[in-house]
């Protein structure tokens, strides 16, 4: 090889090296820029995660008010969520003077109660991340707006898309969907005043980045 040669390829293996100190440095200013840049989907979903349970609580609370009026047990709607589960023994709960259940049916209906909750934090990630997409810088109005649209989307997705057929697939029957049994405005409902009460927390979870304050001289 030639000193020229030589010469050549040591310029092309600084070049190379060059571009990819370049590459890693452009990597490293992208994730330590603060505040980031567009849509912070990591903050939301979190927050989505966070404030599921409140729109789970929300939902839970308002049919233990409601279910007495129309002659129904307060925890009706968690047992008839405890049907995917449990099958149909799970609409049994609490209803004779003999368990249902080895470990106890307030034992049971306890559980169904975390679960229920669980699964709204869970619903939260999705429907938050969406709303906050669809919503930043509108009013509260329009987020409630999109929140019913949303809550209607998750209630026909969830109940029309999956458990019309999963649950038969799984237990042999659909207690869920069965409006008999759960009629479809209360489940309608439930899912709303979900949805609600996460546009109305909207500004609980909203994302503010923290800047460090300057110091004068």
């Amino acid at each position: 090889m030639t000193v020229d040669q030589h010469k050549l390829q040591e310029l092309t293996e600084l070049h190379e090296r060059m571009q990819r100190l370049e590459s890693d440095l452009a990597t490293e200013e992208t994730l330590g820029q603060w505040p980031p840049k567009g849509f912070y989907l990591e903050y939301y979903a979190t927050t989505g995660f966070l404030l599921g349970i409140f729109g789970a609580m929300a939902s839970l609370l308002a049919n233990i008010i409601g279910a007495p009026i129309a002659g129904k047990s307060p925890l009706e709607l968690i047992r008839v969520y405890l049907t995917f589960p449990l099958g149909a023994r799970a609409l049994e709960l609490a209803s004779q003077q003999t368990d249902v259940y080895v470990i106890g049916d307030g034992v049971m209906l306890a559980i169904g109660c975390c679960l229920y909750l669980a699964t709204g934090m869970l619903l939260g990630v999705p429907f938050f991340i969406a709303l906050a997409r669809l919503t930043i810088g509108k009013s509260t109005a329009y987020r409630l707006l999109v929140a019913t649209v949303l809550s209607l989307v998750l209630w026909l997705v969830n109940f029309y898309g999956i458990l019309v057929w999963l649950q038969p697939a799984l237990l042999g029957g659909n207690w869920i969907t069965d409006p008999a049994i759960l009629p479809i405005w209360v489940a309608a409902v439930t899912h709303l005043i979900f949805g609600w009460t996460l546009a109305l927390a909207y500004p609980l979870g909203r994302f503010q980045p923290y800047l460090q304050p300057s110091t004068g001289d």
